[in-house]
């Protein structure tokens, strides 16, 4: 048996005539408003949220459910409402009358058996007695809007978006900034003042002491969502004035052509080693503690990363949640995607973006190195040789040690394929017998990939592999092999010597040359990173100088406060042949 709120609604839909329901939208069209409905055809249920009296109705319904059901229960949520309010304030009059709840397409009722799915189109009328509501059905809309926590004065602002039902290129964005440092608190009507209309904002020093806001409207194409707002928590604060990057700002001002690719490698020094008590008094004691901040370094990150208009770079000690609510959505305002490989048993790993009008990523062939050499039979040989001395082979499974492998294709020659590298090799000063072999199925699995799987594409192999110019590691990658008696194979001592010969498969060679440093922290300044390339596809076209010395120094050695990281990007133009 129906409801008699039901029933209302099938003896209104009876009498009323299709005429005098378009009467009834033309008087009230000026004052319609919204209602969302978000249904995804693989999921079992819809919503429905609109606004009434001031209280937000968000309802939770079966796609499959009909339509009557829908009405009679926002029907008897008013009733329910109005009863609470008379009773809350002693009225003995007649109990709340009975809305009319219809909905309209085209001016016409859809039929009370009608399933939701089916009912609820974009465009529709919801009529709730008086009031009127305008059917958004799926309708582009942020599921994740945030502003960074740390704001400083001369780097840029990049809000996380991500849409449903659109794209963040799609969105409109306007920036405001107090007009006032005290606005707020003096509740001035003209507390903001538009600032800027891009993704991204720059505050300058004017704007220190002020918080901003982005007004941000979701979109995709021409249709628009429901738009938001967003205050900074904290306000524009004061920056570090000269950065070690800057000079080198102004060699990649420019984003290179086509023929061209600009490659970054970078060690950004993880959150989780920088905020250790050993970094903060025995490794890093002369850096500022504010300065080993993620809040504070991340800033500095963004900024200088932005500033080099990569086509590709290579990140390594990325911290997870850094990937993915600062370097992601700070590098896609930049036109850049990103691929991340975290560590096994770590927090950090590897991240690799690329530019997404220079290349189109294909494919992805990362292992744990450790693993590989266990498992995969195209490392047998090597695995029986280490295997002789078990304390060595101990030690190398017990590293998380990664590889990253992404395959990427130009744009603009579909025929360009560029096999990308990128890892970061054990850390301890006496493990150079570690590395070698790290290294030896690093390159491997490389030349098994542009093998087999992507033919004629070109090497890169970029990251830091803890190892001098004048280490095996080098010698193995840029000579071209190194013999069964080499140094390092008793790097920790003759517990874990073995005497293996090993060759590279690859011809490569130091793009960036061997710079005196490219880590300088209080105990050590060396040669740890490089970016190497194969010379038969790839020609160095330009290295972009690293900082001078002094600017090094200028506040003992890093990180400090005008450079994030105790290790300098390496950046290089590289020329198709």
């Amino acid at each position: 048996m129906l409801s008699r709120v039901s029933f209302s609604i099938r003896l209104f839909y009876r009498f009323t005539s299709p005429s005098s329901v378009l009467t009834h939208i033309s008087r009230f069209h000026r004052n319609m408003e919204r209602c969302v409905v978000r249904c995804v055809p693989d999921e079992s249920k819809l919503t429905i949220s609109f606004s009434l009296d001031g209280s937000n109705k968000h309802m939770l319904r079966e796609q499959t459910e009909p339509l009557e059901k829908v009405l009679s229960r926002i029907s008897n949520s008013i009733i329910k409402a109005q009863n609470k309010e008379k009773k809350s304030k002693r009225s003995r009059g007649d109990a709340a009358e009975k809305p009319e709840i219809r909905l309209c397409v085209n001016g016409e009722p859809v039929a009370l058996e009608t399933l939701n799915s089916d009912a609820w189109q974009d465009g529709a009328v919801l009529h709730v007695g008086e009031n009127q509501y305008k059917v958004e059905r799926n309708p582009p809309t942020f599921t994740v809007s945030e502003l960074p926590s740390s704001l400083m004065a001369g780097f840029p602002v990049c809000p996380k978006m991500e849409v449903e039902f659109g794209h963040v290129k799609d969105c409109e964005f306007k920036w405001f900034k107090e007009s006032s440092p005290n606005s707020q608190m003096n509740e001035d009507q003209d507390r903001w003042r538009e600032a800027g209309g891009q993704r991204v904002f720059t505050p300058s020093n004017p704007d220190i002491g002020l918080k901003v806001m982005l007004r941000c409207t979701p979109g995709n194409g021409s249709r628009f969502g429901e738009p938001k707002e967003l205050v900074s928590a904290g306000k524009v604060e004061a920056g570090p004035g000269t950065c070690t990057f800057d000079n080198r700002h102004m060699y990649t001002q420019k984003i290179t052509d086509e023929s061209s690719v600009r490659v970054v490698s970078y060690n950004i020094l993880a959150d989780i080693y920088a905020q250790t008590d050993l970094s903060k008094t025995v490794l890093y004691p002369y850096c500022a503690p504010y300065a080993l901040e993620i809040d504070y370094r991340q800033n500095l990150i963004k900024k200088e990363l932005s500033g080099y208009n990569a086509d590709i770079i290579c990140l390594q000690e990325v911290d997870k949640g850094i990937f993915t609510d600062s370097l992601c959505p700070a590098l896609d305002a930049f036109g850049m995607d990103g691929v991340f490989k975290i560590k096994e048993r770590q927090h950090e790993g590897l991240a690799t973006f690329f530019r997404r009008s220079q290349f189109k990523w294909l494919s992805q062939y990362d292992i744990v190195i450790s693993e590989a050499l266990r498992t995969d039979p195209l490392h047998q040989e090597l695995l029986e040789k280490v295997s002789t001395n078990p304390n060595l082979k101990e030690k190398i499974e017990n590293r998380s040690t990664s590889l990253q492998v992404t395959v990427l294709q130009s744009l603009c020659d579909p025929s360009r394929i560029m096999c990308v590298g990128n890892t970061h090799l054990y850390w301890h000063p006496n493990g150079g017998n570690v590395r070698l072999v790290q290294m030896a199925v690093a390159l491997k699995h490389i030349k098994q990939v542009v093998t087999e799987n992507h033919p004629g594409a070109a090497v890169m192999f970029s990251g830091d592999f803890n190892s001098t110019p004048s280490s095996g590691l080098v010698q193995l990658v840029c000579q071209g092999s190194i013999t069964e008696n080499h140094d390092d194979w008793a790097s920790n001592g003759p517990e874990e010597l073995v005497q293996i010969e090993l060759l590279n498969p690859l011809q490569l060679f130091s793009a960036c040359d061997f710079p005196v440093y490219t880590n300088y922290v209080g105990g050590f300044q060396g040669c740890l990173d490089y970016i190497f390339v194969e010379p038969h596809v790839l020609q160095v076209d330009q290295v972009i100088p690293l900082p001078s010395h002094q600017e090094v120094t200028a506040c003992q050695a890093l990180p400090s406060v005008s450079h994030p990281s105790d290790h300098i990007a390496l950046i290089c133009d590289l020329k198709w042949k």
